[in-house]
């Protein structure tokens, strides 16, 4: 299987599963990405996502040998099966968390900036190499994540990021040493899952939305969070543990 994944107490872990292509991606993981975050986001037992890369590299980007031979109609469906891919991965309702553990290439940055926030080693690197290999993307969520001009530098020359930069510019969140990620992961699920579940996906679902329109608006759209989360009673946890919170 391209893809991998398992639950355990409300923590679904994913990885990308093509080590021996260092995970680069095809359309057989493109699909096998969609049905696997279709399935988690149904499945009421799971409270948040960590999305990983089986081996030393996350993704190396797009599998472009499987293009040899293809006409340009397989290649522009290629590339539609990779956007509901990354949609998929963004539009659970669950927090979706990638873990990075070495370096992330063209669609593998896409997958990373489809979750809800990075978690990185130091010998993350990033890399959007596209108009080099002579095709075009990367173009809409990395200038999102760290702005037009600096997509633009990295997407015209092709040039490697190390992590810290990649931390400052927001593309990781959160760097810690390698041998401290796989705890830093654990802890992070554990505390997300620990929260009640409605008040993080209506969490969620304000800050996407509120993204995408006026201060006034997004008032607007938490407030209707706030009526839904009122009406299924989960609030009164936290007042009754509030005195407990240092």
């Amino acid at each position: 299987m391209e893809v991998e994944y398992s639950v355990s107490g409300g923590v679904a872990t994913v990885e990308l599963n093509r080590p021996e292509a260092r995970n680069a991606l095809n359309l057989p993981m493109c699909r096998a990405l969609r049905d696997v975050f279709t399935a988690l986001d149904a499945d009421p037992d799971v409270r948040v996502v960590l999305l990983g890369g089986r081996g030393p590299v996350f993704c190396a980007g797009a599998d472009l040998k499987e293009r040899k031979g293809k006409d340009e109609a397989w290649v522009r469906a290629r590339r539609l099966a990779s956007f509901a891919a990354y949609e998929t991965i963004e539009r659970c309702a669950k927090p979706v968390v990638a873990v990075l553990a070495g370096p992330v290439v063209g669609s593998g940055g896409e997958i990373a900036m489809s979750c809800d926030f990075t978690l990185a080693s130091t010998a993350v690197t990033f890399r959007f190499p596209e108009p080099h290999r002579g095709t075009v993307g990367a173009t809409q969520r990395l200038q999102r994540v760290i702005g037009k001009r600096r997509a633009k530098e990295l997407l015209f020359t092709g040039r490697v990021m190390d992590s810290g930069e990649a931390h400052r510019l927001g593309l990781i969140t959160r760097l810690v040493e390698p041998d401290e990620l796989e705890k830093a992961a654990a802890e992070t699920a554990a505390a997300i899952a620990e929260a009640p579940a409605l008040a993080i996906e209506l969490t969620k679902q304000s800050v996407d939305l509120g993204e995408e329109t006026t201060l006034s608006q997004g008032i607007r759209i938490e407030m209707a969070a706030i009526e839904r989360n009122l009406a299924d009673g989960g609030w009164r946890r936290g007042v009754e543990e509030f005195g407990t919170w240092t």
